[in-house]
């Protein structure tokens, strides 16, 4: 699957089969090691994932705060399961396209608009979904990453539209959730910054909202459970959108 370059790459490997132990009655069972990041594949940001100027979320010291077992504050094993009001925001539909472009920034603009759009209004405590389209890359891992050409999100002042709501957490196709510009990589991601550490806003990325886009749907239940990965920076996870009907 595609992965950022700053973090380890999914790897499976089968480690008994069917048929290498069989029990007296004929029964067998296989089972599998994998080996990843937590930050690949759908997953969620815990807030210490981030720090700004050596400091991390209520101005708490990054190095007196981690070791080599992980996080000792802030780690996604604080994260309580997730059940709030989720909203899609779909930026690619108000531009009448799939996919928005490398390097689109998402404004505050296009935000409120497709509030305006579907008749939602984002609210404290809500998870705030916003489709750029860029899950259709999937199957591309080099176009996916971004690190080349770039890839579409919101911009600074995007991220602190959603800070000024005290969003619970927010969410998007990519693989930094922020835009990247075309050439730059992950060199700064000023959204993270402000969602992240100064806001305490958790970020989720690589989410699949193709289906939930067709559907048309832009309001619904939203349910998220981290794995208790304890000091752990982040955790795979998977979302779950509970539609009327």
């Amino acid at each position: 699957m595609p992965v950022s370059p700053n973090h380890p790459a999914f790897q499976l490997a089968m480690m008994r089969r069917h048929g290498d132990m069989v029990r007296s009655d004929g029964g067998s069972a296989a089972n599998e090691i994998f080996v990843l990041g937590g930050h690949v594949g759908t997953h969620i940001d815990a807030l210490g994932h981030v720090s700004q100027d050596g400091t991390m979320f209520g101005g708490i010291a990054a190095a007196d705060s981690q070791s080599n077992q992980g996080l000792t504050a802030l780690g996604v094993e604080t994260i309580d399961p997730i059940v709030c009001h989720g909203v899609l925001l779909d930026v690619a539909a108000l531009h009448d396209v799939d996919v928005l472009d490398a390097g689109y920034e998402v404004t505050v603009d296009d935000l409120e608009f497709a509030q305006e759009e579907t008749g939602v209004t984002v609210g404290t405590g809500d998870a705030v979904l916003i489709r750029t389209g860029w899950s259709l890359h999937w199957d591309d891992p080099g176009v996916f990453g971004g690190q080349v050409g770039g890839a579409p999100g919101p911009g600074e002042s995007a991220g602190q539209w959603l800070a000024d709501r005290e969003v619970r957490v927010a969410g998007g196709e990519t693989i930094a959730f922020e835009v990247i510009r075309p050439g730059t990589g992950h060199a700064t991601l000023p959204v993270h910054r402000i969602l992240l550490v100064e806001s305490g806003i958790h970020i989720m990325e690589i989410m699949n909202l193709v289906d939930l886009a067709a559907a048309g749907v832009h309001e619904f239940l939203f349910i998220v459970a981290p794995l208790k990965l304890v000091g752990g920076t982040g955790s795979p996870t998977r979302p779950l959108a509970i539609i009327n009907g």
